[in-house]
């Protein structure tokens, strides 16, 4: 899976940012000119996730890859992620880079399929959307790790989708001038969905009145759902809707089965990593 684009200088600045000027230890016990192996081998049920970009980190580095699962495969224990050949000194500097790398990643992405899997079990269609709420500087790599476990994004940055937080409404002041305001610029909303935050059935009939094409709610329970989500279907047939806040692992399942379209969810991204040993041999 290549969709997610990683620029060079991304890859660079990784390897940089452990490894900027020389390996200490290889230099000082004269090991760099081994020919060597090294192999990344996963230690539990996993979905490999960025391994394309682990690969290119050891490329970078100056190995060369033997073999690597495309990212979105699932990996049984003792699957083989990774294998590269090369001097020891070009795979040694790119081992810890591509190992946290896939550790990461594909910890969230097996966390993701487990996610995905369960609210298909308990509503089929109800899809997962992933947000942007991470750590910055990790947009590309946790995309493209939920994608690899089967969710989608909800929404990749502010200029991307129209998405009313009550701490905009504030500076409106009330509904009604939500309203007016929607009105008036919807003709530059013509390819575009409006999506307006809730709290309680009231909040989403009065955003479906100014004129949402999505209610998200935000950390309402399973339970209020199951109340509130009947009644918006009744009234406003083509309004989607959304649970957000709080959905996550243990929950998720609960959620998807009562009556929205979709469940967002940033509890993916914090997934433990995925436990990967990897092995360094003389060729």
């Amino acid at each position: 899976m290549n969709s997610v684009f990683f620029d060079h200088a991304t890859i660079d600045a990784w390897i940089a940012e452990d490894a900027p000027l020389l390996d200490l230890t290889t230099h000082l016990l004269a090991i760099g000119n081994v020919p060597a192996r090294m192999d990344f081998t996963v230690r539990g049920d996993t979905v490999a996730a960025c391994t394309e970009e682990a690969a290119r980190v050891v490329q970078h580095c100056g190995g060369q890859v033997q073999q690597f699962l495309p990212s979105g495969t699932p990996a049984a224990p003792g699957a083989v992620l990774l294998s590269a050949t090369g001097n020891a000194a070009s795979l040694l500097r790119g081992w810890k880079v591509a190992q946290n790398l896939l550790e990461y990643a594909c910890g969230v992405a097996s966390a993701t399929a487990r996610m995905v899997q369960a609210v298909q079990t308990a509503a089929p269609g109800v899809v997962v959307l992933t947000t942007r709420k991470h750590a910055p500087g990790l947009r590309r790599t946790a995309l493209k790790a939920t994608l690899s476990g089967g969710a989608f994004p909800h929404r990749l940055s502010v200029g991307e989708t129209v998405l009313v937080f009550p701490q905009h409404r504030a500076l409106l002041g009330d509904w009604d001038t939500l309203q007016v305001r929607l009105a008036a610029v919807a003709p530059a909303l013509a390819e575009k969905k409006c999506v307006i935050e809730a709290h309680s059935l009231e909040e989403a009939l009065q955003a479906a009145q100014a004129g949402a094409d999505v209610v998200q709610f935000d950390k309402a329970s399973p339970a209020q759902l199951h109340q509130w989500c009947p009644v918006l279907r009744h009234r406003h047939p083509r309004l989607a809707l959304l649970a957000a806040g709080g959905v996550n692992g243990q929950n998720a399942a609960d959620y998807a089965a009562t009556g929205v379209d979709a469940l967002v969810t940033s509890s993916l991204h914090h997934a433990p990593p995925a436990d990967i040993g990897v092995q360094v041999v003389p060729a």
